[in-house]
């Protein structure tokens, strides 16, 4: 073998020495670099026995973060409170009967202290005046803890002899309800000057010390209601059902209707009835469905059940109702169970129980006083009810509380006289 060629093996066997010198490096390198991370991951998987104490919270933390009973049960509400919330929520106006109640806590009731209604003609349910003036009156026995009890009237006949059944009861304060009653309880209450009195809607020229006439400004809520239909109308023709063209308070509703109609657009049609009864379903459903025929695409009832019975059969036919007194929503539309109850736009609602509430209140703690008690939108005695299913559009809705706000604070004027119902 030439001495090249011997050279040439020898740097070929260093070279494969090199190799796998340098393999077993690696090898070695390798195995060191997974012991060190598994090393390393092994601390960090597994803390220490201070790190864990740090970690895991105290029963205190533990107590702070988990809301007790009481917490919980304030952030979920009952549905007694959710319902309370939609009525509140209707406007910035919305005085609760809970606010009410908490305003005469405190005042001691005679244990033999009772209340007796006396409704106008109609029921306790009739998902109107009567029916609001008896929730306030209940709401306040459920409150300030006495004995309450209702006297329904069937015909203007029976106003005199059902005030004469309640005083047999020996009650403290006696409520009547409505504008025709009005004089069967002057002449009562001055033939008995020991029992007060509570007239809704009842106007006097004198009152006696023992009586107050409970009085609201329903050409606001009227005014509101013709607001809301000026806003939605699409004809540019609305309607409005009355009960009685007699009682000053229907007069009021219409005439604030039509004013309020015309503050949004003075070119707004309104066709207006007044019926001869408050409890005629059927004559107030025949009565809107003329204005329908007539173009009218909104109607509003201001008489009772049988406005009521307009605002059924408008909304059933796909036009807009608006309810009157309380929140119809609540009573004529069965809390949206009837049909047409999406199609009901609000409610103008004059607050009667929170009329009687109050004056009830007053007998109690000492300050009751005969005269003119009013309710209107600065007090939050007239106001409009939630919208619940009517998908009202929410420029609508702006502009129908800007409305309720200028009413209240005194920068709108319904131009109607509040004592006869007229225009100014």
């Amino acid at each position: 073998m030439s001495a090249l060629a011997r050279r040439m093996g020898l740097l070929a066997l260093l070279l494969a020495l090199s190799m796998i010198t340098a393999a077993c490096a690696n090898d070695t390198a390798d195995d060191e670099a997974t012991e060190d991370t598994a090393e390393v991951a092994e601390e960090e998987a597994e803390p220490t026995e201070d790190e864990m104490a740090e970690e895991e919270p105290t029963e205190d933390e533990m107590a702070e973060e988990e809301p007790t009973e009481d917490e919980m049960a304030e952030e979920e509400p009952t549905e007694d409170e959710a319902t309370e919330d939609d009525a509140a929520d209707a406007s910035e106006g919305g005085v609760s009967i809970e606010d009410s109640c908490a305003q005469y806590e405190g005042v001691e009731v005679p244990e033999d202290f009772n209340v007796v209604l006396v409704t106008d003609i109609g029921k306790v349910d009739d998902g109107t005046f009567n029916q609001f003036a008896n929730d306030g009156m209940v709401a306040a026995a459920d409150c300030l803890g006495f004995e309450s009890q209702a006297i329904e009237t069937a015909s203007e006949a029976d106003y005199g002899t059902n005030i004469a059944t309640a005083l047999e009861a020996d009650p403290e304060i006696i409520v009547t309800v409505g504008f025709l009653i009005a004089d069967a309880t002057l002449e009562a209450a001055e033939a008995n000057p020991e029992v007060n009195f509570i007239g809704i809607d009842q106007f006097q020229a004198e009152y006696p010390a023992n009586y107050v006439g409970v009085l609201f400004r329903e050409d606001q809520g009227g005014f509101l209601a013709g607001a809301m239909a000026g806003l939605l109308t699409e004809s540019n023709t609305i309607g409005v059902v009355g009960g009685l063209e007699v009682v000053p308070p229907v007069v009021r509703l219409v005439n604030g209707y039509e004013a309020g109609a015309h503050y949004i657009d003075e070119s707004i049609n309104v066709l207006k009835v007044y019926t001869d009864s408050f409890t005629d379903p059927a004559q107030g459903a025949s009565a809107a469905q003329q204005f329908l025929g007539e173009g009218a695409d909104v109607i509003f009832g201001a008489g009772g059940q049988t406005g009521s019975g307009g605002v059924s059969a408008a909304t059933e036919a796909g036009a807009w109702g608006i309810g009157v007194d309380q929140d119809e929503y609540f009573t004529t539309f069965g809390g949206g169970s009837s049909p047409g109850s999406e199609f009901l736009a609000t409610s103008a609602v004059k607050r009667v129980d929170l009329g009687v509430f109050n004056q009830i209140g007053e007998v109690l703690a000492g300050s009751f006083a005969g005269g003119i008690y009013t309710l209107d939108a600065a007090n939050g005695g007239i106001s409009y009810a939630p919208f619940h299913d009517a998908d009202i559009p929410e420029d609508v809705a702006t502009q129908l509380e800007e409305v309720r706000q200028g009413l209240a604070d005194g920068s709108i004027e319904t131009g109607i006289d509040p004592a006869t119902g007229l225009p100014l």
